[in-house]
């Protein structure tokens, strides 16, 4: 079950876009982890594209929001990380 829920709740954050890149926040690498346990509890690591990004509380946010809104998650933490650093080699391709 927790895979499973994991990869639901990757789906549901390509939805979220950050608004200076018109991308999923998946699409451009900003997603690091997604863990969940049995009980439904999801733990994401994300980044934003530079330390000191304006966005980054909107996109936190806007990430527990999609995260939260799968069925079967009891439950959201959104971890800020910059280790590694975000670089544009980290974004999908097309």
């Amino acid at each position: 079950m927790s895979a499973a829920l994991e990869r639901l709740v990757e789906i549901a954050l390509r939805d979220v876009l950050d608004p200076e890149m018109g991308k999923s926040v998946v699409d451009l690498g900003l997603i690091y982890a997604i863990a969940a346990t049995p009980e439904g509890a999801v733990a994401v690591t994300m980044t934003t594209t530079t330390r000191g990004c304006p966005l980054a509380g909107f996109l936190k946010e806007a990430v527990a929001a999609a995260a939260g809104s799968v069925n079967g998650v009891t439950a959201v933490t959104v971890t800020l990380s910059y280790e590694p650093a975000w670089e544009p080699a980290m974004i999908a391709a097309e």
